[in-house]
């Protein structure tokens, strides 16, 4: 890549972040936060509120549109292509080892605090009440088997669509060009950190991590950037493996269909800092455990 081509390429980084940031924000502060209700967030956001989080999932995307139309890019090596040839191993892996991961999780977090099990599901039963709805004659365990029959095999394709407005942006526009800039684990990083970030306005009202901890919110969105980075190598493995942002936005759907089912078990929806949700430390382990083994095993070669 000559000189003036990688300024154009630093251009249009600088240019999706400028808009994907600023509509994010922009959006966060003038529509979320006016309507936000966190005074149960532990219970759940109020419908309004989950409904317009879900919509800036859809805005890495829209920043992707819009600086290939002002950069005059085109829709080119757009890394949208499923590529199936030769990397059904790795949408395998995007589609179940979020799930796997996430249940791996869950049982290493209730092994380390055993008191946080509820073997007659409490929490199930309060949360279901307290939205005003009954099990009727479904007992809380079919209940949970069925979300995580549902989570494991239905999750990434139900989430498919939004998990889409994030990975075009953050893996199949931003993750390429950044890889030619900077090395893998550097980039890595930085590119943890800026998913991290942007879900900064909603981690401060109270997604994912609550209300109310130490230095708040300042801890919520450091723990998210360290979320992002973890989940970022994962889903940005299947991405260059594949050189297709499918997998990631498979994988994507299936983390955010099964990253609460673990607090189904607790006494009291566990800590969001520890787990057993993926968001947390303990809950994360696993995935850890499998970013260090990618990093090491193939970000790590010279030639990628």
């Amino acid at each position: 890549m000559n000189e003036t081509n990688k300024k154009l390429e630093t251009k249009r980084i600088l240019i999706y972040l400028g808009i994907t940031f600023f509509i994010t924000y922009a959006f966060s502060f003038c529509v979320i936060y006016p309507l936000k209700d966190t005074d149960n967030v532990r219970m759940g956001m109020s419908t309004i509120t989950t409904l317009l989080i879900a919509a800036i999932m859809f805005f890495p995307a829209i920043g992707v549109l819009l600086t290939r139309l002002i950069t005059k890019e085109g829709f080119k090596n757009s890394w949208m292509k499923p590529n199936f040839k030769r990397n059904i191993k790795t949408y395998l892996l995007a589609y179940f080892g979020p799930g796997l991961l996430t249940l791996l999780g869950t049982g290493l977090y209730f092994l380390i605090f055993p008191s946080h099990y509820d073997p007659e599901f409490g929490f199930v039963i309060s949360t279901i009440e307290a939205s005003g709805a009954s099990l009727g004659d479904v007992t809380p365990q079919m209940l949970i088997v069925s979300q995580i029959f549902t989570a494991l095999f239905l999750g990434p394709i139900m989430n498919f669509i939004t998990c889409f407005g994030e990975e075009w942006g953050w893996r199949g526009y931003l993750l390429p060009k950044m890889a030619e800039k900077l090395p893998m684990i550097p980039m890595l990083l930085i590119n943890g950190v800026i998913w991290g970030l942007w879900h900064a306005p909603i981690t401060a009202i109270g997604h994912n991590y609550g209300v109310g901890y130490p230095l708040f919110p300042f801890t919520g969105i450091a723990a998210m950037c360290f979320f992002c980075i973890v989940m970022g190598i994962f889903l940005s493995y299947v991405t260059m493996k594949t050189k297709s942002c499918v997998p990631a936005i498979l994988g994507h759907g299936a983390i955010n269909s099964i990253a609460g089912i673990g607090m189904f078990f607790t006494v009291d929806g566990g800590n969001p800092f520890l787990g057993p949700a993926p968001t947390g430390f303990i809950g994360a382990i696993p995935f850890i455990i499998v970013a260090v083994i990618m990093l090491i095993f193939y970000f790590g070669k010279e030639e990628i």
